[in-house]
C-alpha cells in the first residue's frame, strides 16, 4: 500500500464529536469516559475502525490516551508527539497533558468526588486498569465498566468497517519451525505455568504460533483474532470467516479448530473448572471477567508466545540478514539519488518518501512498508516521530539536514533504518552533533554484556557521549523487531525506563540514538542488530553476549568529524563500511557501486 500524505483528522473533531459522546454518556448515567489509544487487541498501530482516540480528538499518534468528562476533556501524549498533538487537537475542547509525567492516573486523582467514570473492559488490560482504579479511588470517584461503549454508539453511523484482509499461510521456510512444533512447545509452557489452557489475544502471537499472516493492521501483516491453546498443543482459532482463505484449514491441520469470532464467548464459558493462563499486561479485562464468571481459575502470566517469538531461530535470523542486504541495496540507491539528484533539485518530503518507497518496491520482494516513512527536512527532522502530511511538508534546504527513517516488510524479515544526510556543506556544529550521536551508536553496537543484562542497563552507553556534552534525547535507544511481523515488538527494549526482561540470544533490537534541535534539524542513526550467543573473550573469565549488525547502508561521511572519534571508533566505522560494500555492493549497478565505494572508503 502506497504511503498516504493526506490528513485523516483535523482539530474540529473535538467540537464535532464530543457532544455526541457526552449525550451517550448521559444515557448511561456516566460523568466521564476513558478513551485509550489501544484497541481490543492492545495494538499500537490500529485499523481505522478501532482508532477511537483519533476520532474523538483528532490526535493520531501511536501512543496516547483521552478522558471525556461532562464539562471538560483531556488528551495525553508523550514527548515524541508534543508538537503533533498541539497541531491536531483543539485546545478549546481538550486540555493537552503529558502521558508520562503524571499522565491519566494523576488526572483521575483530581476527578470530582462521587464521579462515575465509564471504561470499556475490552480496551484496558487488568494491569493498566488497576493503576487507574487506584487513582480514581484517591479522588473518591468510581470507574465503572460499560457493556456498550458510548463512543462506539456515537460513532456508529460513520465508523469504518472492521478489516477483513485474507489470512494466509506463512511458509515454514521463512518461519523456521512448523506450527505443530511450536504448539507442542507452547503447550509444555502452559503446563509448566500450572495451567490447562491459555487464551491468546495478541495478533503477533496468533500470527507467530500458527505460522499465518494477515493485513488487518496498517504496515504490519497481522490477522486480528483470538485463540485458546490447550496444554496438549491442540487449539481453537477464532477468525472472521470472511478472512479465511481456501488454503488455511489444511495449513492449520486437524489439531486446530477454525471457528468464527462469535464462538469465542462460548468457548471461554466452556473453560469452567479449568486453569487458564492469560497475560494481564496484554489481554483486556473483559477476558478475565468472562473467565472468572464462567468458573475458570485464572492463571496470570506472560503470553507464552512472547519470548519464543522474540528469540529468533537460525532460519529467521538468516532471513533477516538477507532481507537487510536486499533492503540495504534499495536504501543505498536512495542515498545515491539524494546525493546526486536531490541535492540539486531539492525535492519536498513527499517526493523523498516516495523515492525511497520506489527503490524498495523495485526489489520485487516488498510486501509493504513496515511503517510510514519519516522524511524530515530541517525543523521537521527535529520531531522524532514526524510524518509528512500536506500541511507540514517542506522542501529540502541547503545548509540543513534531512532525516529519513523507514523500513520494509519482506517475507523473510522486517527492516527499520534511519540515515541523516547533509544538504549542501555540513557546518562544524552539525558535524559535531552527528559525531556525538555516532559515538553513542558505536558504543551500543560494540558492547559485550553478561547473561541476565537488560536493555535498561545498557541504555546509558548510547547516551554517555551526549550526556558529557550536556545533551540527551527523549526517546528509547532500541525497540524489539519481529520477523515479518511488527516493527515494534516486546518484551525486549533498550530505554531509560526500567525493563526487567534480559536480552537473550536471537532477539532483534534497534540501535537509534539521536539529537534534535527544535526549530532547526534532527539527527538519528539507526540500525537493527541481533543478540549473539555468549562467547568467551580472550583473557576474560565469563562468556559475553554481543550484537551482530543486520543493517548495512553507508553513513554520510560529510557529517563525521574523525577528530572527535577515538581510534577504535574510526576502526569500527571503516569496518562497518567495508562490510556494507562487501554485502550490498554486488547488488548494485556500476554507477551506484562506484558512488558506494567512495562513500565507504576508510575515514
Amino acid at each position: 500500500m502506497r504511503q498516504s500524505f493526506d490528513e485523516t483528522t483535523d482539530p474540529s473533531f473535538g467540537a464535532r464529536h464530543l457532544p455526541r459522546v457526552r449525550a451517550k454518556m448521559a444515557e448511561q448515567g456516566l460523568d466521564g469516559l476513558l478513551v485509550p489509544h489501544e484497541d481490543e487487541h492492545q495494538n499500537e498501530y490500529l485499523p481505522a475502525a478501532n482508532d477511537r482516540l483519533a476520532w474523538i480528538s483528532g490526535f493520531t499518534g501511536s501512543a496516547g490516551a483521552g478522558v471525556v468528562m461532562k464539562d471538560s476533556a483531556a488528551v495525553f501524549a508523550d514527548g515524541r508527539y508534543t508538537v503533533q498533538v498541539r497541531a491536531q487537537v483543539d485546545p478549546d475542547q481538550f486540555e493537552i497533558l503529558d502521558l508520562v509525567e503524571g499522565g491519566l492516573p494523576a488526572y483521575l486523582e483530581r476527578a470530582p468526588k462521587g464521579a462515575v467514570i465509564g471504561y470499556d473492559p475490552r480496551l484496558h488490560s487488568p494491569d493498566a486498569l488497576a493503576t487507574l482504579k487506584r487513582a480514581a479511588a484517591i479522588a473518591g470517584a468510581e470507574l465503572k465498566p460499560v457493556d456498550a461503549n458510548p463512543l462506539d454508539l456515537a460513532w456508529a453511523d460513520e465508523r469504518p468497517a472492521q478489516p477483513t484482509a485474507p489470512v494466509v499461510p506463512h511458509d515454514d521456510r521463512y518461519a523456521g519451525e512448523s506450527s505443530a512444533s511450536k504448539r507442542v512447545r507452547i503447550g509444555k509452557a502452559i503446563a509448566m505455568a500450572g495451567a490447562d489452557a491459555a487464551v491468546l489475544t495478541a495478533p503477533s502471537s496468533i500470527a507467530w504460533l500458527f505460522n499465518i499472516r494477515g493485513g488487518d493492521v496498517i504496515r504490519t501483516p497481522l490477522p486480528l483474532g483470538q485463540a485458546v491453546v490447550s496444554a496438549d498443543g491442540s487449539a481453537r482459532l477464532f477468525l472472521d470467516p470472511r478472512k479465511v482463505t481456501d488454503a488455511l484449514p489444511k495449513w492449520l491441520g486437524d489439531a486446530v479448530s477454525l471457528e468464527a469470532g462469535e464462538a469465542l464467548p462460548g468457548a471461554l464459558d466452556g473453560l469452567s473448572g479449568r486453569r487458564v493462563l492469560i497475560d494481564p499486561g496484554q489481554s483486556s479485562s473483559w477476558y478475565f471477567d468472562r473467565l472468572e464468571s464462567a468458573g475458570a481459575t485464572v492463571v496470570r502470566g506472560i503470553d507464552p508466545c512472547a519470548l519464543p517469538r522474540a528469540c529468533k531461530n537460525p532460519v529467521e535470523i538468516e532471513g533477516s540478514r538477507q532481507a537487510h542486504i536486499r533492503d540495504g541495496a534499495a536504501l543505498t540507491r536512495f542515498l545515491h539519488w539524494v546525493d546526486t539528484v536531490a541535492q540539486h533539485s531539492l525535492p519536498d518530503e513527499r517526493e523523498v518518501a516516495e523515492a525511497l518507497e520506489g527503490f524498495r518496491e523495485a526489489t520485487g520482494a516488498l510486501k509493504d512498508l513496515s511503517f510510514d516513512t519519516i522524511a524530515g527536512s530541517g525543523p521537521n527532522g527535529a520531531l522524532p516521530h514526524y510524518k509528512p502530511v500536506a500541511s507540514t511538508i517542506r522542501r529540502m534546504e541547503t545548509g540543513s539536514l534531512l532525516l529519513v527513517d523507514g523500513g520494509g516488510q519482506y517475507l523473510d524479515g522486517t527492516t527499520d533504518v534511519t540515515r541523516t544526510v547533509a544538504v549542501g556543506e555540513a557546518t562544524a556544529d552539525q558535524r559535531r552533533m552527528f559525531t556525538l550521536v555516532l559515538k553513542g551508536h558505536i558504543a551500543m553496537a560494540t558492547v559485550r554484556f553478561p547473561a541476565g543484562t537488560t536493555g535498561h542497563q545498557l541504555d546509558a552507553l548510547a547516551r554517555l557521549p551526549m550526556w558529557m556534552a550536556g545533551l540527551d534525547y527523549d526517546h528509547g535507544t532500541g525497540h524489539g523487531v519481529g520477523s515479518y511481523l511488527g516493527v515494534h515488538e516486546g518484551p525486549q527494549r533498550i530505554a531509560k525506563a526500567v525493563n526487567s526482561q534480559p536480552l537473550l540470544t536471537g532477539m532483534i533490537l534497534s540501535n537509534e540514538p539521536g539529537y534534535y534541535r527544535e526549530g532547526n534539524w534532527g539527527i538519528r542513526i539507526e540500525t537493527l542488530q541481533v543478540v549473539t550467543p555468549p562467547q568467551a573473550i580472550p583473557g576474560g573469565e565469563r562468556p559475553m553476549h554481543g550484537f551482530e549488525q543486520l543493517t548495512f547502508a553507508p553513513l554520510d561521511r560529510r557529517l563525521i568529524d574523525s577528530d572527535v572519534l577515538t581510534p577504535d571508533e574510526r576502526a569500527y566505522v571503516d569496518a562497518y563500511h567495508a562490510e556494507t560494500l562487501a554485502k550490498v555492493g554486488p547488488l548494485l549497478e556500476a554507477e551506484v557501486l562506484d558512488w558506494l565505494k567512495a562513500q565507504t572508503a576508510p575515514l
